[in-house]
């Protein structure tokens, strides 16, 4: 195996957790928050967005089985990169667009496909997703953890999870792992 890590956020955590972790080659997806400036922050205080973190994933995957490009792909198709500090209903700093590299090659990979989409003019405004540097990662408290998997049935998974998952699941078929719960063949 060749593990890599990257952090992505795009709007809340719960519904970039979830794609990932149905994807062939991501070993695990962490909830959490990064890019601010206080330690050890807490879901409450990152809400109100005095912090300055995000509400991020962090995807551990081998890049023998899923590469870097791919999951920025993916990361480009499950949220809209064009809205500034907003995702939907979810709206504050917390909520930015936003790609955490953890090396120089994954921000080379960011920066052409960011290129690319930009001058392939798929939104109608410009991408306003950030490119950083992976800063000091805070994992989620327990209860945020496989949020959408333990509470399929909770009123935001069914209102706003679920139909991205739909949609994720059928643009993305080949790349899903085949043990996926609840994933119908």
């Amino acid at each position: 195996m060749a593990m890599e890590t990257i952090t992505l956020g795009g709007g809340c955590f719960w519904c970039i957790e979830a794609a990932y972790q149905d994807l062939r080659g991501v070993v695990s997806v962490t909830s959490g928050y990064a890019g601010g400036q206080t330690e050890n922050p807490g879901y409450r205080e990152v809400c109100t967005g005095s912090t300055g973190h995000a509400e991020v994933v962090r995807v551990e995957f081998d890049n023998e089985l899923i590469d870097v490009r791919t999951i920025l792909e993916i990361f480009f198709t499950i949220h809209d990169p064009t809205t500034l500090n907003r995702q939907g209903a979810d709206v504050g700093s917390q909520y930015r667009s936003v790609i955490f590299y953890d090396t120089e090659a994954q921000k080379k990979v960011a920066e052409e496909l960011m290129n690319e989409l930009q001058s392939a003019q798929i939104w109608p405004n410009p991408i306003v997703t950030e490119l950083q540097p992976a800063p000091t990662f805070y994992p989620a408290e327990a209860y945020h953890q496989n949020y959408y998997r333990q509470h399929p049935d909770q009123g935001y998974c069914q209102a706003v999870i679920s139909p991205k998952l739909a949609k994720f699941r059928e643009r993305h078929k080949a790349l899903l792992a085949s043990d996926v719960p609840g994933l119908l063949k």
